[in-house]
């Protein structure tokens, strides 16, 4: 049977539109402002960019249809979200970036009627932004999301969080929080966690310092957020008490894919300047392109960058088929971090002494992609889970007397 890679004439026509967009509008504004998204104004700039897109018709490609959305499935926001992410400010044009990307999609398959009606549809709509509050300063949850410390304490009509969190990207000036907290057992526990929403205003919750990284491009920051004593009432429990552990599944396996899409438009823009550059530059009697050195450097990346998006058509599918995807999305993530940073510095090494100055974006850009190594799961916790489950599955064909 034919595999067919093709996109449907509407999805081309949201992806054409959107590289348009981003190359003729957004681009320049992020080499305006060296990519510094609260030098380039913030959430005032995300606004003016949302409806921007709005009028064009590509904001929100992934959300539901009735909430203002597209309604993509996961193989079809692939383009359009690496289309977008050829700027670093091209995902907040579209609303599509992290961490309101994966709360949308969360939102969308775990809350109830009133939530997504409370929620839901102004994140959508990009009304507002929102934050998932999950990692805690050590020796609280991180890598190991079971060391979970922050507490859940059944009150009358409700709950009252305790506990600190770190690292919460878009936390200063999001309009509502996605709380992971324990509300059984202890931490090293496997289950007992729990998701509450809560506005940002609520009594209890304090934003507080900017953990200064070397990425500049996500807005409202990584933030040390305190809770004390913050009252969630009963119906602002996401989901069933103790299955947060659960629920998370349903939006970090589509996130990592997501982050894979976006980083993949910052990893062709390395190469499409590197291509650029040594076509035109002339050294050693001829074009720095004519030269085996730089041609096998050109070469890898592309085959970095086809094999980055081949593991993520894989995972995509899967997904979108209803599997878990647990090996095909940690096997895209893993590869696609390493490779999209290897690409660009081998961009920023075919570029010289441009490649690391200002007048290139080269320098920037790999600052912006070296973190996803450790964002959403670190390369090496992904390749620990998947040899976990590789020698889980051959112990398992052994003992029932098989082969794997």
């Amino acid at each position: 049977m034919a595999i067919d890679l093709s996109y449907d004439p509407v999805v081309q026509d949201v992806i054409d539109k959107t590289s348009e967009f981003v190359r003729s509008h957004v681009l320049p504004i992020e080499e305006k402002f060296a990519g510094d998204i609260a030098a380039a104004g913030g959430d005032e700039l995300r606004l003016e960019l949302r409806d921007r897109a709005r009028d064009l018709g590509i904001l929100a490609p992934h959300a539901p249809v009735e909430y203002g959305g597209l309604g993509l499935n996961m193989s079809d926001r692939s383009p359009v979200f690496e289309a977008a992410g050829y700027s670093v400010f091209g995902p907040i044009a579209l609303h599509i970036g992290a961490p309101d990307e994966g709360n949308v999609h969360m939102l969308a398959h775990v809350a109830d009627a009133e939530q997504k009606e409370k929620y839901l549809a102004p994140l959508a709509r990009g009304d507002v932004r929102s934050a998932f509050a999950m990692t805690e300063p050590a020796p609280g949850a991180g890598s190991d999301p079971a060391a979970l410390r922050t507490a859940a304490v059944k009150v009358d009509g409700g709950w009252k969080i305790n506990g600190d969190k770190w690292f919460i990207t878009g936390a200063d000036g999001a309009g509502f929080f996605i709380i992971m907290a324990r509300t059984a057992g202890e931490p090293g526990d496997r289950g007992g966690a729990t998701m509450f929403l809560a506005p940002a205003d609520t009594p209890g919750i304090t934003v507080g310092r900017h953990i200064n990284t070397i990425d500049r491009a996500m807005i409202g920051g990584h933030c040390e957020v305190a809770f004390r004593d913050v009252f969630v009432p009963d119906e602002d429990v996401l989901g069933e008490v103790d299955e947060g552990y659960r629920y998370a599944q349903v939006r970090l396996g589509p996130a990592r894919m997501t982050h894979v899409m976006r980083w993949m438009g910052s990893a062709n823009r390395a190469r499409d300047i590197a291509i650029d550059y040594v076509a035109r530059r002339e050294a050693f009697g001829g074009k720095l392109g004519d030269l085996g050195m730089i041609q096998q450097m050109v070469a890898d990346n592309e085959i970095d960058l086809a094999a980055a998006r081949s593991l993520l058509v894989k995972a995509c599918w899967v997904l979108d088929q209803g599997g878990h995807g647990g090996d095909e999305t940690s096997i895209a993530k893993t590869f696609a971090a390493e490779a999209f940073s290897r690409v660009v510095d081998r961009s920023i090494q075919m570029c010289g002494g441009m490649g690391v100055s200002d007048d290139l974006p080269l320098a920037r850009l790999q600052r912006e992609l070296r973190p996803f190594q450790i964002y959403d799961g670190p390369s090496e916790v992904h390749r620990w889970a998947l040899a976990k489950r590789a020698v889980g599955k051959a112990r398992k064909a052994a003992a029932a007397g098989g082969k794997p």
